[in-house]
């Protein structure tokens, strides 16, 4: 069974779970405390059934944890029906009143300035770090965009979300867990004073359409955390590793810079080898059966997104980076009634910031070997040093 702490693992799961695969669909994980699907099958399984939700279940001691506890308490992600439906159903109203189709000649011209601020640095030093120029700071000014606030708060959002996300992490020290709840207090603090604001002065934003719905101030406050932690930590991670997967695999670089209709499926393709969240869990609300592996009411299970990606039942040559390929049956977005609402957004960034790389920097390479971030779950890259031929 892999070792979440072997540095090995951590920068290349898919041949520890192609083994598994071998062995069987569901296997119990006695590291993480749960048993894991790692076919695509089982893993898609593990979604969609109903007898499996999003159970929260308050980080303790509760009186430590007031903060956290409190934006994933009322948050849609961690709620199952009727209050999920309740949340999706104003939270879906408000993407579906233009802010996608709105953002869309936003996001291009921000990446495009953006790539160009990466051109220039390579120019004068002769590399330059991809995260931080372009795939960081794209998704967080839309993100401020969306939910308008000004974008010079970017970087401490990003701070906020970063903490945050890190106790989805198995294991983590206590001193993380502590900066983790400081974040959600400033973040909550922070989004209390702009619903004030917007309740005052009403504009074109997402929280402006959510004040006018029934959302409490306290689910109000989670969803705009909520937009901005699963919004800005897939698509830096999908920009990042899809990148450095493009580069590590030139021949694809080549085919996308020759043939721009592939953007979409290229998107796609970079979910799914090298997935952005590797982990999502679920708690049965009954005793459940998948794939032939029970699982007990009141336990966990986890669909190992990472393993289902390269599933060769479903995908033809799984570890081959296919810019092309279709249909890809990925599941880097979920399935099920917690398919992931801001999907339409993050394909918008993630194609405009490789459109821009492209045509701007077709000889695009990699400057050194890309450090990994040491998380498991979240799968990123702490920089990502390019350089120009």
């Amino acid at each position: 069974m892999f070792d979440l702490a072997d540095p090995a693992f951590l920068a290349n799961p898919y041949p520890s779970f192609a083994d598994l695969r071998e062995r069987g669909e569901v296997h119990r994980h006695d590291g993480l405390g749960i048993a894991v699907a790692v076919s695509h099958a089982a893993s898609a399984a593990v979604l969609r059934h109903r007898g499996l939700g999003r159970i929260w279940q308050d980080a303790l001691p509760v009186e430590r944890f007031a903060s956290f506890n409190l934006l994933h308490r009322n948050s849609l992600l961690e709620n199952e029906p009727p209050a999920h439906t309740r949340l999706r159903r104003v939270i879906a109203g408000a993407f579906g009143r233009g802010h996608v189709q709105r953002l869309r000649p936003m996001v291009a011209e921000l990446a495009d300035g953006m790539v160009d601020g990466l051109a220039a640095e390579i120019a004068e030093t002769g590399s330059a770090d991809l995260l931080a120029h372009l795939a960081q700071p794209l998704p967080v000014a839309v993100i401020a965009e969306l939910l308008g606030v000004p974008v010079e708060k970017g970087p401490s959002m990003v701070t906020w979300s970063n903490h945050i996300v890190k106790m989805y992490e198995y294991g983590l020290a206590e001193d993380k867990r502590d900066a983790a709840e400081a974040a959600a207090a400033e973040f909550v603090d922070y989004l209390r004073d702009v619903a004030k604001q917007r309740a005052n002065s009403p504009g074109e934003d997402i929280v402006s359409d959510l004040l006018r719905s029934e959302l409490t101030e306290d689910e109000l406050v989670a969803t705009a955390v909520l937009l901005l932690m699963a919004g800005h930590e897939a698509t830096v991670n999908v920009i990042g590793n899809g990148v450095n997967a493009l580069l590590t695999h030139r021949d694809q670089w080549e085919r996308l810079v020759a043939s721009p209709d592939l953007l979409d499926p290229c998107v796609e393709e970079l979910i799914r080898f090298d997935a952005p969240l590797q982990l999502f869990e679920r708690t049965a609300t009954t005793d459940v059966e998948i794939a032939g592996f029970r699982v007990a009411e009141g336990e966990k299970i986890g669909a190992l997104l990472g393993a289902a990606a390269r599933d060769p039942k479903v995908f033809d040559r799984p570890d081959t980076l296919d810019i092309g390929r279709t249909p890809n049956a990925h599941l880097g977005f979920g399935m099920g009634i917690h398919y992931c609402v801001g999907a339409p957004l993050a394909r918008v960034e993630i194609a405009a910031a490789l459109s821009s790389l492209a045509s701007k920097l077709p000889g695009l390479e990699l400057a050194e070997t890309p450090e990994r971030r040491p998380e498991f779950v979240i799968r990123g890259l702490r920089s990502l040093r390019v350089t120009t031929a």
